[in-house]
């Protein structure tokens, strides 16, 4: 008789807070947190990376009412810890944890952990004060907008001016948890084939459009049928424009296609599966996720050629060819992705913006003379600010006069509201992008 398999007992809540008191204190120190949770144990990390996400996504909130409790700032790792319980207790909607459960468990977290075990009655002292004198503390921080909308200042103040009547949908947008939506891959399947395949799986499915599939309850890519043979990847909507929006206006059949800055691969897969004929090199200046677009291309079944270089090191990589398609998915702030990365916007700094707009300069100018007369160049950036977008593709266009630009989309500003997605007016896009088609004169 074969033995039966047991699952593993979930970890007890006081380790997995003491885990993300430790990856908060990371990202205040200026580490991913995409990178703190490849570290952690896989048998923690499902309920690390769902409570460090929702510590950093009121972490604002919880940083000024800290101030409230003790104006003076404890030890980095007691900070951590009290900011992550504060943002799980003062969050709006329901609570992960009954409160008392949630200090109890802080509590026990720092009584066990030997460099936080003399401050275990300073955080539970402080915990308790703030289940006692919740209202009149939320009242005392309702006026600072780091703490009304868990966003530094100056990226709230960037928003404001770049846009006046969205920045607030902007801000609540980033609060949401991110959707879960999969490209079907239109070599192996169709749309209405694939929903219908989860659908008979007990998986709900909607078509967004193109070969957008949302699941309004997401499920782990293991239980997706097909998944594993190829049948579809995870890439949001808005992503999913960029491969459409370059290939559309191409006269050639098999085009040359340059995918400037391509891992983890979505878009150069997308590119393959839609242009079967297109040859597409693809670029990724860092080796080990260079790799990453290989297996993601070998799980869906197509070929690229990836090169590991700097694209803006032209005489580094470049053989010579010329290209009827480049894409340049720029380096940016990801300021239009902060649901799906909510460490983002404490990891980044004002002076960030205009550094990173200098090297997406230095990109376009270095790409552009690889563009056959008569091409197309796609220049999109996962931002909502200006400076990375319209502002970038202005000052291009300035400066070379065989630019021509096409309709394209512009800014696209991720939208809250209908739970995790808004499928209104966003069209069932879920991140915030930049996309301008640029056409290479001939005249």
């Amino acid at each position: 008789m074969s033995p039966v398999a047991v699952a593993a007992p979930a970890p007890p809540l006081w380790r997995q807070l003491q885990q993300v008191a430790r990856l908060v204190q990371g990202v205040e120190a200026g580490r991913s947190l995409t990178a703190q949770l490849e570290a952690v144990e896989p048998g923690l990390r499902p309920g690390v990376q769902a409570l460090s996400f929702h510590a950093l996504r009121w972490l604002g909130l919880a940083r000024a009412l800290r101030r409230q409790l003790a104006p003076r700032q404890p030890p980095p790792l007691v900070d951590a810890l009290l900011c992550t319980a504060l943002g799980l207790l003062a969050a709006d909607g329901p609570l992960p944890y009954p409160p008392f459960t949630l200090v109890d468990q802080a509590v026990e977290a720092a009584k066990r952990e030997r460099t936080l075990r003399a401050q275990a009655a300073f955080v539970n002292g402080c915990l308790r004060r703030f289940l006692r004198d919740r209202e009149a503390l939320m009242q005392a921080v309702q006026g600072n907008p780091v703490a009304r909308w868990n966003h530094p200042r100056w990226w709230i103040e960037r928003l404001q001016r770049d846009h006046p009547d969205q920045w607030m949908a902007v801000l609540a947008a980033a609060q949401q948890p991110a959707p879960l939506v999969l490209r079907v891959n239109t070599r192996r399947s169709t749309v209405a084939a694939f929903c219908q395949r989860l659908e008979d799986a007990g998986i709900d499915a909607r078509a967004l459009g193109g070969a957008a599939v949302w699941l309004p309850t997401p499920v782990p890519v293991s239980a997706i049928p097909g998944f594993a043979e190829g049948c579809a990847s995870v890439q949001s909507a808005a992503a999913q424009l960029a491969g459409p929006l370059l290939l559309s206006r191409l006269e050639n059949p098999a085009p040359r296609v340059l995918d400037a800055c391509a891992a983890p691969g979505g878009k150069t897969a997308h590119l393959l599966e839609l242009c079967p004929a297109a040859h597409v090199t693809a670029l990724e200046i860092d080796a080990a996720r260079s790799r990453r677009i290989a297996d993601n291309l070998a799980r869906l079944g197509l070929e690229a050629e990836i090169r590991v270089a700097n694209a803006a090191d032209v005489p580094g990589w470049w053989r010579g060819e010329r290209f009827d398609a480049i894409l340049l998915d720029a380096p940016c702030s990801a300021s239009g992705i902060v649901s799906r990365h909510p460490d983002v916007r404490w990891l980044r700094r004002d002076s960030d913006i205009a550094q990173l707009a200098a090297a997406q300069d230095r990109l376009l100018q270095a790409l552009w003379p690889l563009l056959r007369p008569g091409g197309h160049l796609l220049y999109c950036t996962c931002s909502v600010f200006r400076q990375e977008g319209e502002q970038r593709v202005a000052a291009f266009a300035a400066n070379n006069t065989d630019v021509g630009l096409l309709p394209s989309p512009g800014h696209l500003l991720p939208a809250a509201g209908g739970g995790a997605v808004s499928l209104g007016d966003n069209g069932g896009r879920d991140d915030g992008f930049y996309y301008a088609l640029l056409h290479k004169r001939t005249d």
